[in-house]
């Protein structure tokens, strides 16, 4: 049976037996501080790990074991670098060879557009991601050795380089308080927030920057995708800066506000916060909203519906209003194949955000930018929450659980994976026109 599946169903599959076993691990005894964990909640963090979202029920700090936060560690690490990454580490490990259908797989997992050395490419990401995992938990060990001592700062240090990352947005500090113990301090902030940048980039573009020096060639895609970051962090991190001047950020100083600015919009991808986003005023929450959603870039540990889909789209409207056929960028042609795939990824993750936020205010009092950013946090698998996931009821929590899902796989490889996957014959119509607009 397995072997009929195609590449997007052999995914989600993979997805989901992850998250299942994760779940049953989560509520052994031993996972958990005192009593045996509600299967709900166990699946509900189980899910956040895997999609790496960050979104939480409980405390992670308090409610589980050290066992249970390792368990969380190794499923947000399987749930960012891929399934298949881990699959094909295995399988190497073993001295197997990878066949044409694990190729294709993994070349959906990463979203590369050629099969052309992609068990390569799979190793070299491997290295680099535990490599660069590495130096974030030794500079946060430093740190943090004199305020915990050599167990806690070892633990801690490893725990939040996996999990920054990985874009996970999970924490130990406790109390639901994430980092905000260290705003405006410069050695946590840069580290985690260089950290969730290394993270969200995507392994297709860390491939081809560690080889640049050597072939002298970034692809469109990789361009692209490094512009795009660019302009939505220094953007979002001056729009923060001033949205939030006189409110979150009055009581610090003038380089803890540039510091603490920029962390947020680094951190658009992943849960971890430094200040309390539940003040925050209106607007910000907006801007967050839409960081949030556009999230980091095909390939990588973020969700969204990546920053290359935002730049194909907006390159789309603009060859649209001068009148132009072809969507050009870099003096290059942008695939239409490319362009119909980037409009069913924004229509479809926005029809999930309104069904989701629908949903959940049915019967739900909370305020609803509240329930929509929460929202707009697990579709986006993002974590920055406003306090609503540890206060939503049975069903909504399975909502969250459904859109966190949804988000890290993908609308569109879900929709992949509902249907055969064999080719069939086109045939094509003849052209008509409709009025729009």
């Amino acid at each position: 049976m397995i072997k009929r599946l195609n590449p997007a169903q052999m995914l989600v599959l993979g997805f989901l037996m992850v998250i299942i076993l994760g779940s049953i691990m989560l509520s052994t005894p031993g996972a958990v501080q005192g009593a045996r964990a509600n299967y709900l909640t166990a699946l509900f963090t189980s899910t956040s790990a895997v999609c790496v979202t960050g979104l939480v029920v409980v405390d992670t700090a308090t409610y589980w074991t050290p066992w249970g936060q390792f368990i969380i560690m190794l499923l947000f690490q399987i749930g960012g670098l891929g399934i298949m990454s881990f699959a094909t580490f295995i399988a190497l490990l073993l001295g197997k060879n990878i066949q044409l259908k694990q190729r294709l797989a993994m070349q959906q997992a990463i979203n590369r557009s050629s099969m052309e050395g992609i068990v390569g490419v799979f190793k070299y990401l491997l290295i680099i991601s535990f490599a660069i995992e590495l130096i974030g938990a030794l500079i946060l060990f430093i740190y943090w050795l004199p305020q915990m001592g050599t167990g806690q700062a070892i633990w801690y240090s490893i725990f939040h380089s996996v999990s920054a990352f990985n874009n996970a947005g999970f924490d130990l500090m406790g109390n639901f308080s994430s980092l905000t113990a260290y705003t405006g301090q410069a050695v946590v902030s840069f580290t985690i927030a260089a950290l969730l940048i290394a993270g969200s980039l995507g392994f297709v573009v860390f491939y081809e920057i560690f080889h640049y020096r050597n072939n002298r060639f970034l692809s469109l895609h990789s361009r692209v995708v490094l512009i795009s970051t660019a302009l939505l962090l220094i953007g979002g991190a001056l729009l923060f800066f001033g949205l939030e001047y006189h409110n979150t950020l009055a009581g610090l100083n003038f380089q803890e506000k540039l510091i603490s600015s920029f962390f947020q919009s680094a951190t658009r991808t992943a849960g971890f916060t430094t200040l309390d986003l539940s003040c925050s005023l209106s607007p910000t929450q907006m801007l967050l909203m839409f960081l949030m959603f556009v999230g980091g870039a095909p390939g990588s540990t973020a969700g969204g519906i990546k920053v290359t889909t935002l730049a194909i789209l907006f390159l789309a409207l603009l060859s649209f209003l001068k009148g132009k056929r072809d969507v050009e960028v870099m003096k290059r042609r942008v695939a239409v194949e490319d362009l119909l795939k980037g409009t069913a990824i924004f229509i479809l993750s926005l029809s999930l955000v309104f069904i989701i936020t629908f949903l959940i205010s049915i019967g739900n009092t909370a305020p609803f930018n509240v329930i929509l950013f929460e929202t707009i946090s697990a579709v986006g698998t993002v974590g920055l929450s406003l306090g609503l996931t540890p206060e939503l009821n049975s069903f909504g929590r399975i909502l969250i659980i459904l859109a966190m899902f949804l988000g890290r796989v993908g609308p569109v490889t879900v929709a992949y994976s509902m249907v055969n996957g064999k080719k069939k014959g086109e045939v094509r119509y003849a052209e008509d026109r409709i009025m729009v607009g």
